[in-house]
């Protein structure tokens, strides 16, 4: 990530040992260790996100594709992410579904109390 030696670690070191003190040093590097770690974490989750979305838009590109073919001599990697879209979409609906069916059947319960 940043290019830093091991000299340069030493310099940082002594002048933070210099300006802050022994007493006041560990606490500053905890404080700074956690700020990157935060840093990263977010850093991750960004890219983690990212990378879901560029292949959900593959897949929505693969699914258009496959609309304007006709659904007609698709190639075997552009069936397979139709199918896994289709699955996933089911996937995504089922929950709801599943809630939509139960709402109503509570609602006329509560109607015949």
């Amino acid at each position: 990530m940043f290019d830093i030696g091991f000299w340069e670690l030493i310099l940082i070191s002594v002048v933070g040992l210099v300006v802050l003190g022994p007493e006041r040093l560990p606490v500053a590097i905890r404080t700074v260790s956690r700020w990157v770690g935060a840093a990263r974490n977010m850093a991750n989750s960004v890219k983690d996100e990212l990378n879901q979305e560029l292949k959900l838009q593959e897949l929505q590109e693969n699914l258009k594709k496959a609309e304007q073919m006709g659904m007609k001599d698709l190639s075997p990697e552009l069936r397979d992410t139709v199918e896994e879209l289709k699955k996933a979409a089911s996937d995504v609906q089922r929950p709801y579904a599943d809630k939509k069916d139960e709402q109503p059947s509570a609602t006329t319960s509560q109607k015949q109390d």
